[in-house]
């Protein structure tokens, strides 16, 4: 018996200015449906969040959205996915889904997706999980990401082996090969 994989993702609540952050989340939704696994990922329906949970909607995917109830009308919250659930506050909702995913995606994004990232990266450094974290740096939007962990592990504030925490990637179909080798 196979359990079914769920893969968490963090993107913008905005597509972007580059139209390849759209593309790859449309490809990265496809590719979660194509696997059979399921998406985790903050239950909006706008930006780069709306484009991977439509993909993967089409594509068949079994979708869960988790959303705080202050952002039900701002990231206009995606009600038709498999499970919907509406949380109190934004930190229980980065705890539902980290909790309910089995590795974690993070696509371009903003600040939100920046204190995902850095929050569940922070988690796996205490020990409080060991699942795969993936960067997605399409058109290497997260460059500049990478080099100040670079920057911070120079200057030992943190050990080398943070950076062995995160896989990088440069798009959804080498995202979905790491995820495979992760889930093999």
């Amino acid at each position: 018996m196979t359990t079914t994989k769920s893969v968490c993702v963090y993107c913008g609540s905005r597509s972007g200015k580059n139209s390849a952050f759209a593309e790859q989340a449309d490809r990265l939704g496809r590719v979660i449906a194509e696997e059979n696994w399921r998406l985790v990922y903050g239950a909006g329906d706008v930006g780069l969040m709306g484009i991977v949970a439509r993909a993967a909607q089409e594509a068949g995917a079994d979708t869960f959205g988790v959303i705080p109830t202050h952002l039900m009308r701002w990231e206009v919250g995606k009600t038709d996915l498999t499970r919907f659930i509406i949380t109190e506050t934004m930190h229980e909702r980065k705890k539902v889904m980290v909790m309910n995913a089995d590795a974690i995606v993070v696509m371009p994004g903003g600040a939100g997706s920046m204190d995902e990232f850095f929050e569940v990266l922070t988690w796996r450094q205490l020990g409080l999980h060991d699942k795969p974290i993936i960067l997605m740096n399409v058109d290497n939007y997260w460059g500049p990401l990478v080099g100040l962990i670079d920057h911070i592990i120079d200057n030992e504030f943190a050990d080398a082996s943070l950076r062995d925490f995160i896989q990088i990637c440069d798009g959804a179909d080498a995202a979905a090969d790491a995820l495979r080798r992760a889930f093999s």
